[in-house]
Parts: C-alpha cells; structure tokens; sequence
C-alpha cells in the first residue's frame, strides 16, 4: 500500500513540472523506470505486485497509445507521402531482424538460430512514447514526425506474428504443419486492420452524428474514444486477428473521419493515455529492472548496443536508398528508434511458452534494452531533434518539409 501511495505521489508531482521536463534531457520513461526499481529496492513494493499488474497495464497503455497516435496523423497525407514509413516497415524492420540474428549468434553461441531470432525480433519494435519530444517537437517538419509515428504504431503489430512463429518454433513445434503458421501470420496482419478500420470508421462516425444531434458533449467523448480503442484490439483478438495493429488502425480510421472536429477526444486520451504509460514504465522498473540489471551479461550488453546504434541504423538507412530522404534524415531515423513497452510486452508474453532458463535469459535481454535505450534516447531526444530540425530548415525547400500543412485541431470554446 505504501510503494502505491508513493506512486500516487511522484505522478501527481511529475504532473506539474511535466511541460518544462519535456525541454530537458530527463523523461517520464526514465524517471518512472528508475523510480520503480528503487521503490523495489527499498521494500516499498514487492517485486511479486509489480509483475501482477504490469502485464495488463502495459498491454492497455500500449493499445492507447498507439490509436492516439494514429488519430492524429493525417492519413490524407500520408497515402501520397507514405514511401519512408513504408520502407522502413517492409525493408527495414525484416533487415533489422536479419541483421540482429547474425549479430546474436556471434554474440550467444549456445543459442540455435531460432533463438537469436526471436531474440532479435523482439527488439525490433520501437516506440514512439520513448522520444516524445522528438514526435512532438513542432520545429522538426511534419513529414519525419508522421514517419516516425506511423513506423513505430505499425512495426508492434507486424512483429509479433514472426515473434510468436519463431517462440513456437523454440519450443519444438516445427514439427507441426508448417502451412498453420502461415494461416495464423496472414490471419494476424489481414484481419486486424480490417476489425481496427471497421471499429474506428463507424465509432468516428457515429460520435460526428451525436454531436451534430447534441446527444453527447466533450466530457465524453474521450472515454468513448478510449472504448473504441478497446473495441478494435478485442474485435481483431476475436476473430484472430492482431489486437495492436487493429488499436492503430481504428486511429486512423477515426481521425480521418473525424478530422480533428473532436477536440476532447485527443486531450482525454492524452492525459489518459500519459498516465498509463509512466504507470508501465513504473511496473516495467518495479517487477524486472532491478532483476534484469544483475543479469546483465557483457554479450547481452554487446547485443542491445549493437541493436541500438548499429543494426537498426544500418536497416534504415539501406531501406530508405532511392527515395528523397536525405543522409541526415535517414540517421535520424535510424537512431530514434528507441524500445519500449512493446519489447518488454512481447518478451513477457513469449517468457511461459519458452523453457525456463531460456525465457528468464529472453526477458533479461528485453528488459535492459528497455532501460538502456530509455536513457539513451531520452538523454539524446530533445537535443537530437534541435539539431535535425536546424540542419534541415539550413538545407532549404527540401522534400522532409513536407507539402502539406499540419492539421491543426481546433481551439476549444469557452
């Protein structure tokens, strides 16, 4: 009860120095991540509480987050400047999967291939709630940050049909008729966008009529649009589909139908959506940090850092070869591709299908990659994305400004 009610305290507290924190090199991710682990290493909460919660936690602040995200990006846009993210997807990510794997099986020799895999593929998901002030900085063109956004909303979903073929193949499965796989993938990527897109068109459109019939008013529309968002992850999980990729697909749907006419709906799931995730990284800090940080080993430590600053800048920037983005624009990308809630979901949901040994290894690797990007992209963040903004407005009328304006919402009445 006692590490609670400290948690009730440093969100009230964090809340009210919040917009200056985003100026500086210290983050809500970093912060509540080392908050928790020194709340668990000071007996303030039990290790044993913090894993109760942070899987269902963790699971609906990623569902939130990523139908926030969508909802605001505009979609009109996007489907005639939409050749970054799309690469960075379909090249990209299956590179840096590639790459990783190569990498993990210098690094782990005890590990087969199918491991090195699975390993490589859990920390090919980035989160954009890691770099914040990069993906809010008004001062970086609108076209990077809609890149960034849609690439981390989309890879979640796209990797966890080859995390969990690869978690089954760990565990002797292969024997099993290949064909399944294949209709389980497609199922996953097919049939979650569907539901999303479904779920999120008819929300938007049934909330624009109820507001045209002043049946409904703006203290609900945000927990409607956090409704839908629950929706479509359940719609898709229903039917077989991905839940995640559903979440942000329905966001798109739904702001696109709606075009920012409801303007309570982004500010609700914001501040809803904030508190959800430093509430996970605080989990994430309390039931595996503290644990994960005493076994880090020197390959695992080898493994994150390349992952960090090689791997992952090096498929993105043989993914973007041909298009219009510029070399500076392709290491930015490259390096703001920090991990988060969704690598240490996606590790926690393989860790029960895996041999024990090998499933606490998974997580440990998880998880410190988790805290070490959280610190090193939240340090480089705001800095990062002063200098990518300057460098870019120096180099003139180039295609990263984007030939659109950004959508703004409009101003709320009273």
């Amino acid at each position: 009860m006692t590490g609670f009610f400290g948690l009730c305290l440093l969100v009230a507290g964090y809340a009210l120095i919040a917009q200056r924190m985003t100026a500086t090199i210290l983050t809500a991710p970093m912060i509540f991540l080392c908050a928790g682990a020194v709340f668990v290493e000071t007996g303030l909460i039990a290790t044993d509480i913090g894993l109760t919660f942070l899987h269902p936690v963790a699971e609906v602040a990623l569902v939130v987050l990523l139908f926030l995200d969508a909802a605001q990006t505009d979609l009109g846009a996007l489907r005639h400047r939409n050749v970054w993210p799309r690469r960075m997807l379909l090249i990209g990510m299956p590179l840096a999967i590639v790459l990783g794997a190569l990498a993990g099986s210098i690094l782990f020799p005890p590990w087969s291939i199918t491991v090195v895999t699975l390993a490589a593929a859990i920390l090919a998901p980035t989160d954009a709630a890691l770099g914040q002030a990069v993906v809010t900085n008004e001062a970086v063109p609108i076209r990077p940050r809609r890149a960034l956004i849609v690439e981390s909303g989309l890879n979640d979903g796209l990797a966890l049909p080859i995390i969990l073929l690869f978690a089954a193949l760990v565990t002797a499965s292969e024997a099993q008729d290949s064909t399944m796989w294949l209709v389980f993938g497609a199922k996953q990527i097919l049939l979650g966008p569907l539901a999303g897109a479904v779920v999120g068109a008819v929300g938007g459109w049934a909330l624009l009529k109820a507001k045209a019939a002043g049946s409904t008013s703006e203290p609900y529309e945000g927990a409607g649009a956090l409704g839908l968002a629950g929706a479509a992850y359940l719609s898709a999980v229903l039917i077989g589909g991905n839940g995640f990729i559903a979440a942000f697909a329905a966001g798109l749907a739904f702001g696109s139908v709606v075009k920012g006419a409801c303007i309570f709906v982004y500010e609700f799931t914001e501040s809803e959506g904030q508190l959800l995730a430093w509430v996970a990284f605080f989990l994430l800090g309390a039931a595996l940090v503290p644990d994960a940080i005493r076994h880090l080993t020197a390959p695992m430590l080898a493994f994150i850092l390349l992952s960090l600053f090689v791997i992952r800048p090096a498929a993105i920037w043989l993914s973007l070869l041909g298009t219009d983005a510029q070399p500076v624009t392709r290491l930015f990308f490259g390096w703001f591709g920090p991990r988060g809630l969704a690598t240490a979901l996606f590790a926690l949901v393989v860790m029960e299908e895996l041999p024990h040994t090998l499933g606490q290894e998974i997580i440990h690797l998880a998880t410190n990659a988790v805290w070490i990007s959280a610190l090193l992209h939240g340090i480089s963040a705001a800095p990062g994305a002063r200098i990518y903004a300057n460098r870019i407005m120096k180099a003139g009328p180039v295609a990263e400004l984007g030939d659109e304006p950004q959508p703004r919402r409009p101003e709320r009445k009273g």
